[in-house]
């Protein structure tokens, strides 16, 4: 079952919408659970509530997987670029990006201070950061990189779908030389071959080769502190939901079993 609840979040002053999902067993049961945290929660369920008509399919894929867990899906704001500045953990001196006020890190102290609290004193959970992770595309993507590297006292799993990073790979590179990030953290990286035929004019310089060697890089720093990644380029892949429902066992099945399917 998926349950909205609306969650007041203070860098905005407006509440936010948490889209919860709990196994089918969770009220039959005394069990607790793993939990992963997704941005763009709206899209990840049903294709009703999703911005472009498609979700992630993600209900479909968690009744029927054999590891049952807890997934809170945090919905963005939809005013004007309020989505972006959420999701922007970096101010920027240059481009796009510049004129955004960058609320990330604002979003990850709610998420860690006063969402994740709530879910665990609400829920059954596993509160341990070893069962707990993250996850996002796009701007969301950029978000669960700078989750498990930040906050990676928090999260030791985090899956970064076709993120975006180009804008800032200084304050990137900075963070994951300077962050501890446990050797038992694991994290996802992809992106697809066919994206920057459909993203936003401020991505255009991003070719397939540029961010084939931006996600490995990372991958390379991640690996120097002893923890594991998986990168993925999904051929003929897409910026969509569509496309990202197809990496849906990909990522989960490496994040929390540790197996490359």
């Amino acid at each position: 079952m998926v349950i909205k609840q609306d969650f007041w979040y203070p860098p905005a002053m407006q509440n936010r919408r948490l889209h919860i999902y709990l196994p089918d067993s969770y009220y039959g049961t005394d069990e607790r659970y793993p939990v992963m945290y997704f941005f763009d929660g709206h899209n990840l369920y049903y294709d009703s509530d999703a911005t472009y008509g498609k979700s992630w399919g993600l209900k479909e894929f968690l009744d029927s997987w054999d590891k049952p867990m807890i997934v809170v899906g945090i919905e963005c704001g939809h005013e004007e670029n309020q989505r972006l500045g959420e999701y922007c953990p970096y101010k920027v001196a240059w481009g796009f990006f510049s004129r955004m006020e960058p609320k990330g890190d604002a979003t990850f102290q709610w998420i860690t201070g006063e969402v994740k609290p709530f879910i665990d004193r609400e829920y059954r959970t596993y509160p341990d950061r070893r069962c707990t992770g993250i996850a996002g595309s796009s701007m969301g993507g950029l978000m669960a990189l700078y989750g498990v590297i930040r906050y990676n006292w928090c999260f030791s799993k985090a899956a970064c779908v076709s993120s975006a990073v180009g804008f800032c790979m200084p304050n990137i590179y900075r963070d994951l030389k300077g962050c501890y990030i446990d050797s038992d953290t694991r994290v996802y990286l992809s992106w697809g071959t066919r994206e920057a035929r459909g993203v936003t004019d401020h991505w255009h310089e991003d070719t397939v080769s540029y961010t084939s060697r931006r996600n490995r890089s990372i991958a390379k720093y991640i690996g120097m502190h002893g923890a594991a990644t998986q990168i993925y380029c999904q051929t003929g892949g897409n910026h969509c939901e569509a496309d990202w429902e197809k990496q849906v066992p990909l990522f989960m099945e490496f994040l929390w079993k540790g197996r490359f399917l």
